[in-house]
């Protein structure tokens, strides 16, 4: 694995699942920075501002300011920022939030789990396979 800072932007403007996030991200043995954004506008603010990127961005779609599929259509677009790995993570089961999604680049889609434990155990999954696993693209290509 290339040699990246181990950080996570989570996207989020629930106060109980960002808790729940970040509690769980650090119970899984690889303890990523995790950045947080309350808002799109404030996600993609953070993200013009970082000298080195996150490693992945967990992207809520039910966001104030600029929703979910707003940031992540303006990360696409942006030629710093194209490949960073995106991660929607997200209440919504609709049919055209998963399709619109990745139409517009999402490396996943991940429903939160309404139970506690499935919950936390799907945020520590993805916060191994994107910090441990997952060899990131280099920036600079």
């Amino acid at each position: 694995m290339t040699s990246q800072p181990r950080k996570i932007l989570l996207v989020e403007d629930n106060p109980d699942d960002e808790r729940l996030t970040i509690r769980s991200l650090r119970k899984c043995q690889v303890n990523p920075e995790i950045l947080v954004a309350r808002n799109g506008e404030e996600a993609l603010a953070l993200l013009g501002d970082l000298e080195a990127l996150p490693q992945v961005v967990l992207l809520d779609l039910k966001l104030p300011k600029i929703d979910g599929l707003g940031v992540l259509r303006q990360i696409r677009t942006q030629g710093r920022t194209r490949r960073l790995p995106v991660v929607v993570f997200t209440s919504s089961s609709e049919d055209e939030d998963i399709a619109e999604s990745y139409d517009l680049g999402a490396n996943a889609y991940v429903q939160k789990p309404v139970e506690f434990d499935r919950f936390a155990e799907a945020v520590r999954h993805l916060g191994l396979f994107w910090i441990s696993i997952n060899e990131p693209s280099p920036e600079r290509l």
